[in-house]
């Protein structure tokens, strides 16, 4: 699919804006802790304001302004912070914006740690429950009269379903609910929840929007009222902050941006339509554009290089014979860097707890990166040769 050419412009351009006095290619890394003032009253003043102004590294710093800037641009919100990891950016969601007592709801597949963090807070008195994409259409029935937050994922974690994003803003606007998602999958250039009314949207920039595997580092995009919300009361208290030299590589990760989600589009499109016919394989998981959601509802402009599958049978040993004979594709955690990677959820000691949440013992995610398409199924398909299924 195209990409939208504001979005390539934004991804790509340094105005002179950004950065006085010069014009760089690149902008400067403002690798300091901390920024004097010419009068002890400027800086009472910054710290009466220290949200928008420059002074400790911990709040603000120009280098991370910058990306900031851009991600809130392409997510088309009306503020960003950036964190020192994905992790650091929800948790900071969470801690900033709920209260003993509260109720978050979860809609779809999330991703692990989300829901580890999660489980934690409900020694603090703030509860939760799950509900499957299926569940959603119908959300009346799950709401509690302390519920604050509707989180949710589309397309879902290692399944990649859809739940309707406007559907569920209105629902929530109604009753005075927050809606939050993690938009990592999709990345801002297939995907704006802002637009379709969601009020809090999550990166994990380490995926796509960094692109390299070199950094780590999360960013919340929403109105200004619920960032600055989030920056006192848990950015700057939690002490996530993103550094100058890592907001610099996410930089240049989002220069690349545009140009390498088309070729993990490209790529995993070609993977998927050798799977879909082998077989060895049961089921794809990918959100592709044939959705079910009208065209004028459509969600997602592309897709991006992530996506599952399941052998027609097996567990544990047939898993990891798979993961164990592939060559140019890399055994690890993560994904959206790029080189391919592949992992699966089964972890020979959980099938049991597979199986209660819907997913498959034979279940295998792939990252396809940015190498040769042809080399990349050759690779799955002589790995899968050496795999022994049933049915």
């Amino acid at each position: 699919m195209a990409i939208d050419q504001i979005d390539i412009d934004i991804c790509t351009s340094l105005s002179a804006e950004e950065v006085s006095g010069s014009n760089p290619v690149t902008p400067p890394i403002y690798q300091t802790s901390l920024f004097t003032f010419p009068t002890f009253e400027k800086l009472v003043g910054a710290l009466d304001d220290e949200n928008k102004n420059i002074l400790y590294s911990r709040g603000r710093n120009p280098t991370v302004a910058i990306l900031e800037n851009k991600l809130c641009a392409l997510e088309q919100g009306e503020d960003c912070k950036v964190f020192a990891s994905g992790m650091g950016a929800i948790s900071s969601v969470f801690m900033g914006l709920l209260n003993q007592g509260d109720h978050v709801l979860f809609v779809n597949d999330i991703y692990g740690p989300t829901m580890q963090l999660a489980d934690h807070l409900k020694g603090f008195g703030i509860s939760h429950d799950r509900v499957s994409q299926n569940e959603a259409e119908d959300l009346e029935q799950f709401i509690k009269p302390n519920t604050k937050l509707i989180w949710l994922e589309s397309p879902g974690t290692m399944k990649f379903e859809f739940v309707d994003l406007k559907k569920i803003s209105e629902f929530a606007k109604a009753k005075g609910i927050l809606t939050g998602i993690d938009n990592t999958w999709a990345t801002p250039l297939f995907q704006k929840p802002i637009t379709m009314g969601i009020d809090i949207v999550v990166h994990s920039c380490s995926k796509y929007i960094g692109g390299h595997s070199d950094t780590i580092a999360g960013a919340v995009i929403s109105k200004k009222e619920i960032i600055e919300k989030i920056f006192y009361n848990a950015f700057l208290l939690n002490g996530a902050a993103a550094g100058p030299f890592d907001a610099w590589l996410l930089l240049r990760g989002l220069r690349t941006l545009p140009v390498r989600m088309s070729e993990h589009q490209s790529n995993a499109i070609d993977v998927i339509n050798y799977l879909k016919d082998h077989e060895k394989i049961a089921n794809i998981y990918y959100p592709d554009l044939s959705t079910d959601l009208k065209p004028k509802d459509k969600q997602l402009s592309g897709t991006s290089g992530l996506f599952s599958f399941d052998l027609v049978s097996g567990g544990y040993q047939e898993v990891s014979t798979f993961l164990n004979n592939l060559t140019r594709f890399k055994i690890g955690v993560s994904w959206g860097g790029f080189e391919s990677l592949a992992i699966s959820p089964n972890r020979g000691k959980n099938e049991n707890q597979l199986s209660e949440i819907g997913f498959s013992t034979s279940m295998i995610r792939l990252s396809v990166g940015l190498e040769n398409s042809q080399q990349l199924i050759a690779d799955i398909d002589q790995a899968l040769s050496k795999v022994i299924v049933s049915g």
